[in-house]
């Protein structure tokens, strides 16, 4: 008969799907009065109405409406002195950009090329050595220089020579010497939050603070001015390091706030992290460098020369992070997780199903058959 169906359905694929669609099919429903059976299903609901309960209302906080969108504006401040090549380095030396935005740099090693003008040269470098023009033809097109190969060899350098701003950099005069004292320079940063869907705004500096403070995570966990030593410390980075070849460090700053709760106890925790570390193995970028140059004019003999400055500079890339959501209570979300609950206790009564059937197969394997009040009765 199933398969005259299974067939039926095959050939007349409308017609099935018709009858189908308009009958109706119902569960049996079978009363068990079995004190075992009753005591593992209201067991098993009670489990299921605290854990499901737990998880979405204590755990999930899933009575609340949430706000991820929040706005966020972010002001940095660094302050420190430092000694550079017998200079003494302030923040208008050592800060790029000097806007005091949520991206910025502290340069802790800085090489200088001075007085560089238009005109030819010779290329540094021991790739570029040559001893006639034939040598320095098999460059002409190279893109990894800082000119233009001519294909002329000056025999008394023995370098190739480019047409670029001269002269050239020549990185095998580089010292390894870093900026020392930019490990106790200070970073303050203010940060403003708004909460659109509740028309909360929060700031990152408590109204009682005293600005001579210094982030602690345990001490001082809301202190807005942090030491960039400290900072690396969290971030499990090596000064000494990340001040030789430049690196990336993320501050994260997070607002997880309850507005159940006073506005007041809406405060930001913070965290750092290394952005560079996936690097770390990459021959072709390591730490983090680069390059920008200061201008200037000069006039010789009625002719006028654009010169510059060329600096290659290694720093501390510094990234300010905001994320974060608020959670306030709802009815709506409320009541749909309050049916959801309670819908768990259909896993209940599965569980309990399918503990009968494997009870009944076996009885049935024993030529006894379960009556449901706990006393079985023979077939034979």
């Amino acid at each position: 008969m199933a398969g005259g169906n299974v067939w039926h359905c095959i050939k007349y694929p409308f017609s099935c799907m018709k009858d189908k669609f308009l009958s109706y099919e119902t569960l049996k429903i079978e009363v068990k009065k079995d004190c075992d059976i009753v005591y593992i299903n209201r067991v098993l609901q009670l489990l299921l109405i605290i854990g499901f309960s737990w998880w979405l209302f204590a755990h999930e906080k899933a009575y609340q409406s949430t706000d991820t969108g929040i706005e966020s504006a972010v002001k940095t401040k660094v302050k420190g002195v430092g000694f550079y090549n017998n200079k003494v380095m302030d923040v208008a030396d050592y800060v790029l950009p000097r806007q005091g935005t949520d991206v910025f740099c502290i340069i802790t090693r800085l090489f200088e090329t001075k007085n560089q003008t238009q005109g030819t040269c010779a290329q540094y470098g021991e790739k570029y050595q040559c001893s006639t023009n034939a040598d320095c033809f098999k460059h002409l097109g190279c893109r990894y220089v800082k000119g233009f190969f001519t294909g002329t060899c000056l025999t008394e350098v023995g370098q190739c020579e480019v047409r670029a701003w001269c002269p050239t950099e020549d990185e095998s005069s580089r010292s390894t010497e870093f900026m020392e004292e930019a490990e106790n320079f200070t970073i303050f940063i203010r940060n403003t939050v708004h909460f659109p869907n509740y028309g909360v705004t929060r700031g990152n500096i408590p109204p009682n603070i005293n600005l001579s403070c210094t982030f602690d995570a345990v001490a001082n966990p809301y202190c807005p001015i942090f030491r960039v030593g400290d900072i690396l410390h969290y971030a499990n980075e090596n000064f000494s390091t990340v001040a030789e070849q430049g690196g990336q460090i993320g501050i994260h700053i997070r607002w997880n706030c309850n507005f159940d709760e006073p506005v007041e106890n809406c405060l930001p925790s913070y965290s750092f992290t290394k952005l560079s570390d996936v690097f770390l193995q990459n021959n072709l970028s390591k730490g983090f460098n680069f390059r920008f140059a200061k201008y200037y004019r000069t006039t010789l003999q009625n002719t006028t020369i654009d010169s510059r400055y060329l600096y290659k500079a290694f720093a501390i890339n510094f990234h300010v992070m905001v994320s974060g959501k608020a959670g306030k209570f709802d009815i709506i979300p409320t009541l749909i997780n309050i049916v959801l609950a309670f819908q768990s206790l259909h896993v209940a009564a599965l569980i309990c199903d399918i503990y009968l059937k494997s009870r009944c197969s076996r009885c049935h394997q024993n030529g006894y058959e379960d009556i449901g009040d706990g006393e079985q009765t023979s077939n034979i």
